[in-house]
């Protein structure tokens, strides 16, 4: 190669750097801050993770602590005061509620699973169980009322089902509602998962009503004229 060329080729050279350096002194910057971002993102994450861990061990200190209260209604108002969100928010209420019952606080036992129950934050088995207690609990509906008001929980599939049926029957009973009450009974005596005890209960008030187990809908027992 001849001395000119070799001129060249170092010029041409030298201008890349300068291109180079001009480039990183215009947009260096940018990858340095890109680099700050991804390292405090990820710091920040981790600070943020611990943080709520640490608020969830804190609420579940809390909720022990209220457990522990003796007296029902002090107990009931110590697990009303721990602040939960989100999913947990129905397991404290459930908790509340069941405190507010054993302290005669009927109302406000409604009152608070109602709210877990219209809770769309809650996974639909604690609302369920929230909606069967409320209805099982709450002294202003007519034995009518509370017998329509279950239906939706009596449905095959619903996690409450067997429970439910056996509370519609005794509402239907207590209303006056015989032959319905019978034909929910026989759903109860017939299902497949219905526990011993159950099925014997449920038998036991097919035959007070005048009806005969396992008849399909509990037919009477009355002898055709």
């Amino acid at each position: 190669m001849s001395n000119p060329d070799s001129f060249i080729d170092e010029v041409t050279e030298e201008v890349r750097r300068d291109r180079l350096y001009a480039t990183l002194r215009r947009w260096g910057w940018v990858a340095i801050l890109l680099v700050i971002l991804v390292v405090g993102g990820t710091a920040w994450q981790q600070v943020s993770n611990a943080r709520e861990m640490q608020a969830a061990q804190a609420r579940g200190d809390a909720l022990l602590a209220a457990l522990e209260v003796s007296d029902p209604a002090a107990r009931a108002e110590a697990l009303a005061a721990v602040e939960v969100d989100g999913p947990a928010s129905a397991v404290a209420g459930l908790l509340t509620a069941a405190a507010q019952e054993e302290a005669g606080e009927t109302a406000a036992a409604v009152a608070t699973l109602e709210g877990v129950a219209t809770n769309m934050n809650a996974q639909p088995i604690y609302r369920e169980l929230a909606q069967l207690k409320a209805l099982l609990l709450d002294e202003g509906l007519s034995p009518a009322d509370r017998a329509s008001a279950l239906e939706p929980l009596a449905q095959p599939g619903a996690p409450f089902r067997l429970v439910a049926l056996e509370a519609q029957a005794l509402a239907q009973v207590a209303a006056g509602q015989t032959e319905d009450a019978l034909a929910t009974l026989s759903l109860l005596v017939e299902d497949a998962e219905v526990s011993g005890g159950l099925r014997d209960r449920a038998s036991a008030l097919i035959v007070a009503l005048g009806g005969t187990p396992g008849s399909g809908a509990a037919g009477t027992n009355e002898s055709p004229e």
